[in-house]
């Protein structure tokens, strides 16, 4: 079985290519930080390579941007080419099934509209008991 579920931030904005066939391919980073903290008490991150094809991909370019956080489902996928000095590369990549935007780190605090749609818990209405449906 070959599933891959990451949750991250985009360390850069998407690049959206075209092959030589016209079908649209999307590339990205996604920073994931580890469960867990160093020995220093630092928790580390690691840097996923994602390819997302086809509409998916346009979407990526379109929709996320560098500090966005997104989820993608997929699989993992390692592939070789000859570099240029001629030495033989390999480059692990996961390639995305399904790509959903989270939010993004500057609109965290903004609803769609670009209004600010957090309230100050002194403004909040207070709930009736009584009228709860449990």
């Amino acid at each position: 079985m070959n599933r891959v579920y990451l949750i991250g931030n985009l360390t850069k904005d998407p690049e959206l290519a075209t092959t030589t066939s016209g079908v649209s391919v999307c590339r990205f980073s996604v920073a994931v930080a580890r469960r867990f903290s160093n020995a220093e008490g630092e928790r580390e991150t690691d840097f996923f390579n994602v390819v997302a094809w086809r509409g998916q991909g346009e979407n990526c370019h379109k929709y996320l941007k560098k500090g966005s956080k997104c989820a993608v489902v997929g699989t993992l996928q390692n592939r070789t080419y000859d570099a240029n000095d001629g030495t033989k590369r390999t480059v692990t990549e996961i390639i995305a099934d399904e790509v959903e935007f989270l939010t993004t780190k500057a609109g965290a605090d903004q609803a769609p509209d670009g209004k600010d749609d957090k309230k100050e818990v002194s403004e909040l209405e207070p709930i009736d008991d009584d009228t709860l449906p449990f």
